[in-house]
């Protein structure tokens, strides 16, 4: 971070004359290590260092962005942003006295309690093995890997208006994969904090268990070769933390994107069947479905205190008691719509424009336990660890397949069975909740490859959600 406050406080001394100018540097650091089948996997280290430079002259908005750092390199990045500047005036879609200016001083660093360079290159190798070892119970695992991630990001926001906003973010992710066969069946099972990325240090992957996680992934993974498929039927489902942070993420996060609901978001990944005139009325949900955007939780994925345009991040509610309250859309957006949303413009690198993204989607908790939940249903399915996931272009109709099932019958788990799935549309989906895990069941969840954008940005999704229960859905097995 000193280096990136020293670049900025070269740039101060020629900032262009403009009505409005913002500069974010960017320095990102990435370490992935695996182990496949006790053979040390390639290595990726990957580092990049930039900025983005965004002009606001004359009724128009340009950005440039450079990994020249010199002060002619960021003088050259102004001079082409001011041109893209004058393009707009003439070309855009908005008016540029909608960008947001933003005089906010603030600063974030990511809770790390022990550093990811606490143990050397070799000690994370023979961990990695120890956890391939540990998976490989039986002859039938005829396919695993453990691996170790890290990424860091520094970022930087200054601002004509005075703005200074220095971030750094840091998670440490880890990760195990069995997969078994027999015959023309094949099964697999995740674990290890496959699905629970969170920002930390090493101590994330002291909380995930690697090694003792690895004879369970396996047994499961073993397990489900000899079960039955799941059942092709109408019956209640229960779906856990794991699975909820793909439902949420897919039928609530994406669809509440403003860009989306602007008509901006198209090609890629498709629009929403979200419009404006629903917000403050439409019936989302049943009334136990509260959502909020949450960028305060400690640990969670992207927690923050601002934005890529330097707007503070806040808590808001997206969804209160099933009613939609508002959408995931930045101040330009949100200035465009006409409407309140929250601090979500990013961007994956120094060399992207930030959009209006996710950040922290989380779904609030109810009361009681898993077991709670369980006992209320007669004939029902269990459902966790996503995949394989679809969802239509407007992100309405889905379709999704867990790694896990088990068959819920008069108030009991009983049988486990294979290649379990389910499908709906989102707004009946939502609207058949039924039951919501209390405080104690809520687990932090996320995402590390949130696709959006043209040409394609990245990104960190947080997800928190307690087990949840959903009646009459539409689940189906292998042969369904």
């Amino acid at each position: 971070m000193e280096q990136l406050l020293e670049l900025a406080d070269r740039f101060l001394t020629q900032a262009p004359a403009c009505d409005y100018w913002t500069l974010r540097l960017v320095e990102m650091e990435s370490d992935h290590l695996e182990v496949r089948q006790g053979v040390v996997e390639p290595s990726a280290l990957d580092s990049s260092l930039g900025a983005m430079m965004t002009i606001v002259k004359n009724g128009g908005i340009g950005y440039a962005a450079t990994h020249d750092l010199s002060l002619a390199g960021l003088a050259a990045a102004s001079a082409r942003a001011a041109e893209w500047a004058v393009a707009h005036t003439h070309l855009g879609l908005f008016d540029a006295s909608l960008y947001p200016r933003s005089s906010t001083r603030d600063d974030y660093h990511s809770p790390v309690r022990e550093s990811w360079n606490a143990l050397t290159v070799k000690d994370k190798l023979m961990l990695l093995q120890d956890a391939n070892r540990a998976l490989q119970i039986d002859d039938r695992i005829v396919d695993c890997s453990a691996w170790l991630a890290r990424h860091r990001m520094s970022q930087l926001l200054v601002t004509s208006d005075g703005g200074r906003v220095s971030q750094m973010f840091e998670s440490v992710h880890s990760g195990l994969l069995a997969v078994a066969n027999a015959g023309n069946q094949t099964q697999r099972r995740h674990g290890g904090g496959a699905d629970w990325p969170q920002q930390g240090g090493w101590e994330r992957v002291t909380a995930a268990r690697l090694l003792d996680d690895a004879p369970r992934v396996a047994a499961e993974a073993l397990a489900l070769l000899d079960a039955p498929e799941c059942p092709n039927d109408i019956r209640d489902l229960i779906l856990l933390p794991s699975q909820m942070a793909l439902q949420i993420h897919e039928s609530i996060g994406h669809p509440l994107e403003l860009d989306r609901i602007l008509g901006d978001e198209r090609n890629y990944a498709g629009t929403s069947f979200v419009t404006p005139g629903m917000f403050g009325r439409y019936r989302y949900g049943s009334e136990l479905l509260d959502v909020t955007f949450d960028p305060t939780l400690p640990g969670e994925l992207m927690s923050m205190v601002a934005d890529d345009v330097g707007t503070p991040a806040r808590r808001a509610y997206l969804i209160r008691r099933g009613i939609l309250e508002r959408p995931l859309g930045g101040a330009l957006s949100q200035a465009r719509a006409g409407l309140l949303g929250t601090a979500c413009t990013r961007a994956s690198s120094w060399n992207r424009p930030p959009i209006d993204r996710m950040g922290n989607i989380n779904l609030e908790p109810g009361e009681g336990s898993l077991n709670d939940l369980v006992a209320r249903v007669e004939r029902g399915v269990l459902m966790d660890t996503n995949r394989s996931w679809s969802i239509d272009d407007s992100r309405n109709k889905f379709q999704f397949g867990c790694e896990y099932g088990r068959l819920i019958e008069n108030g009991e788990l009983t049988s486990l069975v294979r290649n379990s799935g389910y499908r709906g549309i989102s707004a009946n989906f939502w609207r058949s909740l039924d039951g919501v895990g209390g405080p104690e069941t809520l687990e932090i969840r996320g995402v590390t490859n949130c696709g959006k954008g043209e040409p394609n940005q990245s990104v960190y999704v947080g997800h928190a959600s307690p087990p949840c229960l959903f009646r009459n859905v539409a689940v189906f097995g292998g042969d369904g």
